[in-house]
């Protein structure tokens, strides 16, 4: 039986006695009579650090005026089950909560300090989660972007196993794919399969399918050079950081540690084909011009060789390099059968910044370059390498928040019918102003955005495609208190 499992026992049987013994009106000292037990015990066996043996047990029980399966059995009252739910899910079995900083046994006693007060909380956001439709794989993602956020998504140990892994393979940038292919097959004698998931209708808009037992990487034949070496690199990843779980394409994630892997094995991917040192000085270089340099994003994906996603990945090195720490980054997706965009990637440091997925089923503001941009690419067709760069600098109607931000939008190859834009934002601050000289260049168009269609103030908005649905109910409610108000001092 596993240490959580146990633990559970332990917290079960302390919340089923403290629950019965508060019902019958005993304190501690009349609990410690009828049984023959200390105080400092009982309150260890209630706070689920203490499971006392078979015979203790049927005193308590008798104690208590219950039968001993009345303890002992899985089966909780009506007020305990929310926590019995969470308790016995995965969630809590397969998040590792010592990478929030969290010590398991402190958030057991937690909740035995108040069942009913945690219950009630834990069935709200259970009930949160099925009207919003949050299964466990969403809560998995959910958990890792808070994991990355939490550290600045800067992870020294992967940094260093990258730069371990450059050194002792001597290796010259960009890389390509033969370069690493080369590695995977003598360093892990695995053979790359390279158009290897044609025969597989179903598995065409996988990007790449690991088979261990086989010793097989197939990759699918319609990829990029740039898409490629990042799936090679990702896989060299898996084995160098020794990650065995991982999320299957298209299929749910059974557990947070398949999800954490895929991060840190692409997290390891962007470390070696972007070397950190290298790219710190490319930052620093165009950071300290005076004007925006159009080209020069695009000028950095042919440098290293990679995708806008890979790029922007790499400018997680903002907060520890140039104090940079408030920013955000996104991906949308703009789906042409239909004309809807979507958000499908996010990750906020500092704040919560806009615009953010809570705006689920609204329309997000058509005045941001992201949506801009992924436009314009109708224009040119779903071109293998083609991309567009753009910055901008936004404005928000109902904030006094400014952001630079930058933007790349580049079609969804090989998926069709979409393209894709990814953006990151950095908030505009006096510490901004003087890591980037630029940031004030007259050149940089400046916008007035909102969030979504339906929250924004802006009027006369010639981009607009929703009324200002949940403002003008903003306002509906204001004028009701304000009459409401009134009444009240006739």
């Amino acid at each position: 039986m596993s240490q959580f499992k146990i633990s559970y026992q332990k917290v079960f049987l302390g919340l089923k006695i403290k629950q019965l013994r508060q019902e019958k009106g005993l304190s501690f000292g009349e609990f410690a009579e009828r049984t023959g037990m200390s105080m400092s015990y009982l309150n260890e066996i209630e706070k689920g650090k203490k499971y006392p043996k078979q015979d203790k047990i049927g005193v308590l029980a008798q104690a208590l005026g219950v039968e001993t399966d009345a303890l002992t059995s899985p089966s909780l009252s009506k007020n305990l089950a929310p926590l019995g739910e969470l308790l016995n899910s995965n969630f809590l079995n397969e998040l590792p909560l010592e990478l929030f900083g969290i010590d398991f046994q402190k958030l057991i006693e937690l909740i035995a300090e108040a069942p009913s007060k945690v219950g009630a909380f834990i069935s709200t956001l259970v009930e949160l989660g099925r009207t919003y439709a949050v299964g466990e794989e969403n809560f998995y993602f959910r958990a890792l972007r808070s994991y990355q956020e939490l550290h600045n998504n800067y992870f020294e140990d992967i940094e260093q196993a990258a730069a371990q892994f450059l050194e002792q393979h001597k290796l010259a940038h960009p890389l390509s794919p033969d370069d690493l292919s080369k590695i995977i097959s003598t360093d892990f004698q695995t053979q790359i399969v390279l158009d290897g998931l044609r025969a597989y209708p179903e598995l065409q808009h996988f990007r790449s399918l690991a088979l261990p037992q086989q010793q097989k990487l197939l990759m699918n034949g319609l990829l990029s050079q740039q898409q490629m070496a990042f799936q090679l690199a990702k896989e060299i990843g898996f084995k160098v950081l020794g990650l065995e779980a991982r999320v299957i394409p298209g299929l749910r994630a059974q557990t947070f540690e398949e999800v954490l892997n895929n991060y840190k094995a692409a997290y390891f991917a962007v470390a070696i084909l972007i070397p950190e040192g290298s790219f710190v000085r490319d930052l620093q270089h165009f950071f300290d011009k005076d004007k925006w340099n159009p080209e020069f994003l695009s000028e950095l994906m042919d440098k290293y060789s990679v995708s806008p996603d890979t790029l922007f990945q790499r400018f997680n090195v903002l907060p520890r390099f140039f104090g940079i720490e408030k920013l955000f980054f996104m991906r949308l997706i703009h789906k042409m059968e239909d004309n809807s965009f979507e958000i499908d990637k996010e990750l906020h440091l500092y704040q919560r910044h806009q615009p953010h997925a809570n705006g689920l089923f609204e329309h997000y503001c058509r005045r941001w370059k992201s949506i801009g941009l992924v436009r314009e690419l109708e224009t040119t067709g779903q071109k293998r390498n083609n991309h567009l760069c753009g910055i901008q600098r936004l404005r928000y109607a109902d904030a006094q928040e400014e952001y630079i931000t930058f933007t790349v939008a580049r079609p969804a190859y090989p998926s069709p019918n979409r393209n894709v834009s990814v953006t990151i934002g950095l908030q505009i601050d006096q510490h901004l102003r003087k890591a980037i000289r630029f940031v004030d260049d007259p050149a940089i168009e400046t916008t007035m955005v909102g969030v979504t269609c339906e929250r924004c103030p802006v009027q006369e908005c010639s981009e607009r495609v929703s009324p200002p649905l949940r403002l003008e109910e903003r306002e509906r409610r204001r004028n009701i208190q304000q009459a409401l108000t009134h009444l009240a001092k006739q």
